[in-house]
Parts: structure tokens; sequence; C-alpha cells
């Protein structure tokens, strides 16, 4: 598989990570966004991120140079219709993104491959607008936060899926440096069905906000459980509110299985726009 030309469409924290990954391995990207001026934002931070990277070494000042001309923001209408592969990856809303993949369908070349960067909808279900001749095209690829650094990419099938494409863009991505893994088309896939429990068991030991417990909850699973991160600590730097959507959405697909559910906690945090490091006040507090 060659890759050229990506897509991608939406361009929140997320979006800009994974616009980012496919620049810095010399692939031109095009960035979308539904609000045009916040896409304009994230092109700049993208750029900035590249010149913060070149001053650390992280990058060679001609690697950046040839990298900036090849990111663009384009409004969905103006898309190259003739790119390889369109990711999304915008809000967690289940007919929000089949409406939007009717539109990409009508857009693209029957060639395009379109992808969904879901944490936790039915690749099946998501496709059921498209085209039957687009299907064999599409699925889904799950990255991580932050997508330039976390080497896992989740790849899931749908029920119409070409194998022959997921295996090689399986083998694209581990090409890459990213470790590349294929899921069953289950809610949640792997890495989201398996952390409901790493973070709703340690809501469920703190049960209220209370600094002290959630400090000593991410140290003992630091030091002990030998995670990289705490479940709140965590939990602040992917975002509470996209935690909360995302549990919200693998307990609903579940039939409300208990130990899916999301908890209270969770949503009073979000209620007060305590969302973690990107409102500067989660669990913890961030300067």
């Amino acid at each position: 598989m060659e890759l050229k030309k990506v897509i991608v469409i939406g361009t929140g924290t997320m979006g800009q990570g994974i616009a980012q990954w496919f620049l810095q391995q010399h692939l031109d990207v095009e960035m979308v966004d539904s609000n045009h001026d916040f896409a304009k934002k994230s092109h700049a931070k993208i750029l900035e991120q590249l010149d913060t990277l070149a001053s650390r070494g992280k990058l060679s000042a001609d690697d950046v140079a040839k990298f900036k001309p090849r990111l663009n923001v384009v409004t969905l209408e103006q898309v190259d219709p003739n790119s390889d592969l369109v990711v999304e990856a915008i809000i967690e809303d289940l007919e929000v993104k089949k409406d939007l993949f009717k539109k990409i369908d009508e857009l693209m070349s029957d060639k395009t491959i379109i992808a969904s960067n879901t944490s936790s909808f039915p690749i099946t279900e998501l496709g059921k607008n498209l085209r039957d001749s687009r299907k064999p095209n599409f699925l889904g690829l799950h990255f991580f936060n932050p997508a330039t650094i976390m080497k896992l990419v989740e790849v899931i099938n749908g029920l119409e899926t070409n194998k022959d494409i997921s295996n090689e863009i399986l083998s694209w991505f581990n090409s890459r440096g990213k470790v590349a893994v294929l899921c069953a088309d289950a809610p949640g896939f792997i890495v989201n069905r398996v952390a409901r429990n790493f973070y709703g068991e340690s809501l469920r030991a703190v049960e209220n906000y209370d600094l002290k417990l959630i400090t000593e909850v991410d140290l003992v699973m630091r030091e002990v459980g030998g995670f990289k991160m705490g479940p709140f600590e965590l939990m602040d730097l992917i975002g509470i509110d996209v935690n909360l959507n995302v549990t919200e959405s693998v307990y609903k697909a579940f039939f409300d299985e208990p130990r899916f559910k999301p908890h209270r906690l969770q949503k009073e945090m979000v209620n007060a726009q305590r969302l973690g490091r990107k409102s500067k006040k989660g669990f913890y507090l961030y300067e």
C-alpha cells in the first residue's frame, strides 16, 4: 500500500495529533472542521509544534521546512476527491458521524479508503449509510492521544470491510513505527473495553471528589501496578468529558451492563467544566 494524501476531518486534540503524525510521515494532509476558523487555529498549533520539535532536535529544520507546505486547511467541499485516505475524528456522536460518512462517500473517489477514529461505536453500524461499493473500503482506525507519541493503532474491520485492505493498512502502520493490531468490531474494541474497569473501579474507590484519595489511587497504580499514569491522571490527559462519552457509549452498547456504568463523579466533573488538562483543571490543577 502506498499512501500519499490523507484528509483528517475534525481538528480537535485528537485530529491535530493524527494530522501531524501523517504529516511527519511525509504525506500531504488536508484538515477539515465544521468550524473553519478553529481548523486554522489547529493548523497554526501544528506548525508551532513542529518548530518546537526542531528547536529541541527531535526533527530537522529541513524536514520541518518540507512539512509545512504539505499541511493545508480546506472546507469539506474543497477536499481532494482523489485522496488515498480519509480519517474522521469528530465528536463521538453516532448519528453525526453516520451523516458525515454519507457526505464523504459522495465526495470521494471510489478508490479512497474511509476510516473512523471512533473509540467505541461499531464500524458496521457507522458505515450503514454508505454505498455498497464503498463498504469494502471502510474501516476503523483508532489512534490514542497523543497520536504523535502513542504507538498503538486499533484497526477494526466492519462486516463488509475488504480484509486485504485492512491487512495492508496494518502492515503500512507497522512499517512506520506504529503498533497496529486487528480488533473485533465490538463496543470499545480492545483498549477502551478493558480500560472501563481501570477508570470505573478507581472512581468507585474514591466515590466523591477527595484529592488525597485520588492522589493515593494514582500513586498505587503507578508504583505498584506499574502503569505510567494513574487513572485520574490519565482521565485528565484524555479529557474527562471524552472519557465520560466513551463510558456512556460502551455502557449503552452492552445494554446497560452494570460493570460499564458511568460514575456520578465523572458527570459532576464535566458539569463543573473540570475537564482535565485542556481546561487547566480536572482531578488536578494545571498552570
